[in-house]
């Protein structure tokens, strides 16, 4: 297989004010251009992000994880700048996909970290290669149960994501889309960084990514929720798992969080107040801490014990305060 991996051009490298350069490249995994972020040095953390989101929706995160860590965030097939291919239609396994992609960048044992649809990934990628994963991270994951917003149930059905389609692009119809949709991903919608604002109104404006993006929707839901439900695979992961969840999540409820960490062998739950569907966006100094805690941790690829108490600080009241949630054994 012939892979080249080389970065963006110099004006993609984004010097951060942390002094942690984040560079945007390109690699070439069975003929498909994937593009990544990275970013550190040291044991390997690889980031996937959700439904309509790229690598680019963990930036506020990585020069903090980089710092001790070499930080992998991939966008997926049809994401961000990674090219569209007919092996991964909407809603088709991307688990291949991955493995080929730390394959060809020769990634051993790592951290795997997922956030909503990415965190189904992120379980599949421990199912299905588990001497790989040293621990598993699930954020406000997709696929641990069948509840979901009444909204993105409703735009599943027959030409109601056709109607919404329609709406955006009347004038001023992309915009009230991006406010929709931040009311929904976001506990208090105010917080959301301008940054993240104008690519989703960008994105929106992308032809055929609204029709992308419906039919996505329609392959991970249908009216009466999720379509595909991982809850029964889960106590075969044998990798310490942290559930991270936003309490205020209005697109997957908190719930299927206190379900997900019962059923896992050495699972955690850790609940972030005041937060919705994207913690690593809306608190992502929170988010980081508590994440490079979790890795400082599980350093040793051995450790797969009970864990203990994690830490959490509550930066609304300034205070901190230790959470057993949830661990089972």
């Amino acid at each position: 297989m012939s892979v080249i991996s080389t970065p963006a051009q110099p004006e993609s490298t984004a010097q951060r004010p942390s002094g942690v350069v984040v560079d945007d490249r390109r690699v070439t995994v069975d003929g498909i251009t994937a593009q990544y972020l990275e970013a550190g040095t040291g044991p390997t953390v690889l980031l996937l992000h959700g439904h309509e989101h790229s690598a680019s929706s963990w930036r506020w995160v990585i020069p903090a994880l980089a710092r001790t860590h070499r930080v992998l965030a991939l966008s997926l097939p049809g994401h961000g700048n990674t090219a569209q291919a007919r092996a991964y239609t909407p809603g088709s396994d991307t688990t291949p996909f991955v493995a080929e992609f730390l394959h060809t960048l020769g990634v051993g044992p790592l951290h795997v970290v997922g956030h909503s649809a990415g965190g189904a990934l992120a379980v599949r990628l421990a199912l299905t290669d588990p001497a790989r994963i040293q621990t598993l991270v699930l954020v406000d994951s997709a696929g641990l149960g069948r509840e979901v917003h009444p909204l993105l149930a409703v735009d599943t059905l027959p030409l109601v994501g056709e109607l919404a389609i329609l709406l955006s692009r009347l004038p001023g119809g992309n915009l009230g889309r991006t406010m929709m949709s931040t009311a929904m991903l976001f506990a208090r919608p105010w917080r959301a960084p301008a940054d993240f604002l104008t690519e989703q109104h960008d994105r929106g404006r992308r032809p055929g990514q609204l029709e992308a993006s419906t039919a996505m929707a329609r392959a991970l839901f249908d009216a009466t929720g999720q379509r595909q439900i991982l809850l029964d695979q889960l106590p075969a992961i044998t990798a310490p798992a942290l559930v991270v969840w936003g309490a205020c999540d209005y697109v997957l409820p908190a719930h299927q969080a206190h379900t997900a960490v019962h059923l896992l062998p050495h699972g955690r739950l850790a609940l972030l107040p005041n937060c919705g569907h994207l913690p690593h966006v809306e608190h992502p100094e929170r988010f980081a801490a508590m994440l490079s805690n979790w890795l400082t941790e599980h350093h040793a690829p051995s450790s797969n014990s009970s864990p203990g108490p994690l830490t959490l600080v509550d930066s609304s009241e300034g205070s901190t305060t230790a959470t057993t949630e949830s661990s089972t054994v």
